[in-house]
């Protein structure tokens, strides 16, 4: 897959590890879900994992729930989620002006999130950064199984995108699944390294650039 940042018009950010370090309230909402569950003796360390992939999937593959019990953790999870744990969170440095200068360089920016988008749209008017982005997809909190590629898609429905624009499309994000889910979907993935990709993730899953901080990723695309 060639990979031209000058080439891109349609940037794709994942929200959790990418935009926001959110990984305090994640941790906490996720240790409030297996106290209510009857389960809270599972090691910090694997906890980790929490942030990125779908909840539902990670309560049943790092906690060994069933399917059953992994739908009531993942209400609890959101009852306390929506109440203080999306605030729990905060922008990283450098992000609102890279947002601003990309915009105004002409870029069309665009949200893809596993998060559900009814916390997304909140928590991004939260912190003042939902005038940078044209289109915002996150995962539809009433319906079971979506994937990365799912939500990347609805970015391009919302968007209006033909399949000769995607040559023009890049997803921004910092675990596998985002890799995972571009590449699913045919486009590029940027890996950035400051948010919660365990070591050499991004390169085992042959992201297409990898950048450790927000300068960094600003030079990718600003530096023409």
């Amino acid at each position: 897959m060639t990979f031209v940042p000058s080439a891109f018009q349609y940037l794709l950010f994942d929200l959790d590890g990418t935009l926001t370090d959110s990984g305090e309230g994640i941790l906490r909402c996720v240790r409030y879900a297996l106290q209510k569950c009857g389960k809270p003796n599972i090691e910090d360390k694997a906890l980790q994992s929490f942030i990125g992939p779908p909840l539902l999937d990670s309560f049943q593959n790092v906690c060994r729930m069933s399917l059953e019990e992994a739908k009531y953790a993942v209400s609890q999870y959101r009852e306390r989620f929506a109440r203080i744990g999306m605030f729990e969170n905060s922008v990283y440095e450098g992000i609102p002006v890279l947002l601003q200068q990309l915009q105004a360089s002409g870029y069309t920016l665009a949200i893809a999130t596993s998060k559900p988008e009814i916390f997304t749209r909140k928590i991004l008017t939260h912190f003042h950064l939902s005038s940078y982005f044209t289109v915002v997809a996150g995962s539809n909190i009433q319906k079971e199984g979506e994937t990365k590629a799912d939500i990347i898609q609805l970015v391009f429905q919302r968007l209006g995108l033909t399949s000769d624009d995607l040559a023009k499309a890049v997803m921004i994000g910092d675990r596998k699944y985002d890799i995972i889910g571009a590449k699913a979907c045919g486009i590029p993935c940027v890996g950035v390294s400051y948010g919660y990709a365990l070591a050499g993730e991004l390169e085992a899953y042959h992201a297409d650039r990898i950048v450790s901080s927000v300068t960094e990723l600003a030079a990718l695309f600003l530096e023409k």
